[in-house]
């Protein structure tokens, strides 16, 4: 069963954070920049919750809010839903479902070690399962195959 620190070492280990005091113009800024839906937020140097692009849309935009004048803090989800790295997959897809999430940052005991997304889990699974039909339809056919790992 894949885990979450196999996609981790495929996907790396970066995660993009914010201070928890920042606007969220520069953390809205940021997600453009570096092309992603979440930043963990930090107080410090302790994360202290997540902001996506839901709660932007769902606690800026829709209440005609500035993104200029709003702190981080105000809008961030914080009771931080995680795993670790042993968790496998299906439990991290089971979560995000279960809890309406798109992200979940991996922590191995008090360390952030990485950030997984929805897209990520599932992108790993599809290319993880097209290297089984590979392998098994090489086997079925008698011809030798080389194993692909997952990308």
């Amino acid at each position: 069963m894949a885990t979450v620190s196999q996609l981790l070492m495929i996907k790396g280990s970066t995660v993009h954070t914010i201070d928890r005091t920042a606007t969220v113009f520069d953390a809205i800024s940021k997600m453009v920049e570096r092309n992603v839906g979440a930043l963990i937020v930090l107080d410090g140097m302790r994360p202290c919750g997540i902001l996506t692009e839901r709660d932007y849309l769902r606690k800026v935009a829709l209440f005609g809010r500035s993104s200029r004048t709003t702190c981080v803090e105000e809008i961030m989800s914080s009771g931080l839903i995680s795993v670790g790295p042993d968790t496998p997959m299906e439990e991290c897809m089971s979560l995000m479902t279960s809890n309406h999430i798109r992200h979940l940052p991996v922590f191995d005991g008090t360390q952030l070690e990485g950030i997984v997304s929805i897209g990520d889990i599932v992108k790993y699974l599809a290319s993880d399962r097209l290297s089984q039909i590979e392998q098994l339809t090489a086997y079925v056919q008698g011809s030798e195959f080389v194993y692909r790992t997952s990308a």
